[in-house]
């Protein structure tokens, strides 16, 4: 009778542990929490091909860091709703005008959208002082989309990098997803347009203590030129040049992005 009971036991747990493994893609991609917009550009950013790459799972904690306008947390939020713990690591409510507006509209998003986003944790990551996003090695995965250009044109990329590597358990991952720009850029030319070369990335990331281990081109768009007079807003979705060769920008589509996943080495 007893290991009966001890059967059953482990076989309502396994059953657990299935159903919560399920993560709910299609309700997160194609709910209507989501903005029309932001879901037209699925078709750039690829969101469930890129967080398979990282290894995204039920039960993990997730840190999103530098979430901007939240186009990530509105499809992290359901994912990891009841399927583990999503940390969004913004800006500093003392970083500046820019840092607080950036908050502000972040929190409003959270806060106009019911339950949905209730379990996300908000914590600050981008102001000097405010460098302890979540309790040391208690990260499963880390996401940055699009960051280190901003992190490099503040002089702060290696605190980040340094801060995020903090967080992430032994084994952890740090997902990259940013603007590939070609070798040979030299630093000022990565501030201004925001290209940022893969081997700069990789030099951060092994200089936080992390390891490259893996690469793909999910992202990638051989149409960028990668040429233009005011670096990766020229295109969509920012377009600074207006109607000025807006066809072309429009054809090209969004940026041509690395997408790198690093690991914290076991201890």
């Amino acid at each position: 009778m007893i290991r009966i009971t001890w059967t059953i036991a482990a076989m309502l747990l396994l059953i657990s542990a299935v159903a919560r493994a399920d993560l709910d893609w299609d309700a997160a991609l194609t709910g209507e929490h989501r903005a029309e917009q932001n879901k037209a550009r699925d078709v750039y950013r690829h969101p469930k091909e890129t967080l398979t790459f990282f290894g995204l799972d039920a039960g993990m904690t997730v840190m999103e860091v530098s979430p901007g306008g939240g186009w990530y947390t509105e499809i992290l939020g359901p994912l990891m709703k009841g399927n583990g713990k999503l940390i969004a690591a913004h800006a500093s409510p003392n970083g500046g005008n820019y840092a607080r507006r950036s908050l502000g509209s972040f929190l409003k998003k959270l806060g106009e959208s019911g339950d949905l986003f209730a379990d996300v944790e908000v914590t600050a990551l981008q102001a000097p002082g405010a460098i302890t996003p979540a309790p040391a090695g208690s990260v499963d995965l880390a996401l940055a989309f699009r960051n280190v250009h901003s992190w490099l044109r503040a002089d702060q990329a290696e605190m980040m990098f340094s801060a995020i590597a903090e967080t992430l358990k032994p084994g952890g991952v740090l997902g990259i997803v940013q603007h590939r720009g070609d070798e040979g850029l030299s630093l000022d030319e990565m501030k201004q347009s925001a290209y940022v070369t893969e081997s700069k990335v990789i030099e951060l990331a092994e200089l936080a203590g992390l390891e490259l281990d893996g690469r793909s081109e999910i992202n990638a768009n051989p149409k960028d030129t990668k040429d233009y007079p005011k670096g990766v807003w020229t295109l969509p979705p920012t377009l600074t040049e207006g109607d000025v060769d807006r066809a072309r920008y429009i054809s090209i589509g969004e940026s041509d992005r690395m997408t790198l996943r690093f690991v914290k080495p076991a201890e």
